[in-house]
């Protein structure tokens, strides 16, 4: 790992905004340079390289930022819609507790599944189970039920599904923003390396001047 790497990500932001700036500021460093490659086009061209980065790790903040705020709203839905689910499903246990087959029908035994797809998978046969059995149905009037409160509750369900797939596209996002970061980033770290090598060549007898990119004197 480069010492640059070992920085944080602002810092080796701050690291190339100071060396280019300072040669792009001082005619004298642009003329030591400009021999080596480094003139005032190609560090207006790494200029542009590190404004890049800037632009993209304020991109990769605010889609994290999108992500982190997809998540609290999919949690929120998962918490409302279990609480409907678990209540309904306790009364239905009591209400079938001698229909085997509508126990089945309903997935009402066993241990509920804590993963997210698991979840679904049983909270999803419960409703749809219920609202394609109209006898089903019947037997949970006792308790207050009809048809639009299984379809409110099944609602709930169905807003976690859609909350999950917000939240996966934005994960998705974050880490393609994440990746487009690093990728210039790193493109940035290199050119860093590489100037800075060759300032301490071109600029060895201007000890203050390589200072002032931030370089120190020459070992």
């Amino acid at each position: 790992m480069s010492k640059h790497n070992k920085l944080n990500i602002a810092e080796r932001l701050a690291a190339a905004q100071l060396a280019i700036d300072a040669v792009l500021a001082d005619p004298s460093v642009q003329a030591a340079l400009t021999p080596y490659g480094y003139d005032v086009a190609a560090m207006t061209a790494a200029r542009a390289l590190y404004e890049e980065v800037q632009a993209l790790t304020a991109a990769q903040k605010l889609e994290y930022g999108e992500q982190y705020e997809a998540t609290q709203l999919f949690d929120a839905a998962w918490v409302t819609a279990d609480a409907a689910y678990i209540n309904s499903l306790q009364l239905a246990r009591i209400a079938f507790k001698k229909n085997s087959k509508g126990q089945s029908a309903l997935g009402l035994n066993g241990r509920r599944k804590l993963s997210y797809s698991g979840w679904i998978e049983q909270a999803t046969l419960f409703y749809q189970g219920l609202l394609a059995t109209p006898a089903l149905q019947a037997e949970m009037t006792k308790y207050g039920y009809n048809t639009a409160k299984w379809e409110a509750e099944y609602a709930l369900v169905q807003a976690v599904v859609a909350a999950n797939v917000v939240q996966e596209r934005e994960k998705g996002e974050a880490q393609d923003a994440t990746k487009a970061r690093d990728a210039a980033l790193d493109e940035l770290d290199e050119w860093l390396s590489d100037f800075k090598a060759v300032s301490q060549i071109a600029l060895a007898k201007m000890g203050q001047k390589l200072e002032g990119l931030g370089f120190g004197p020459v070992p």
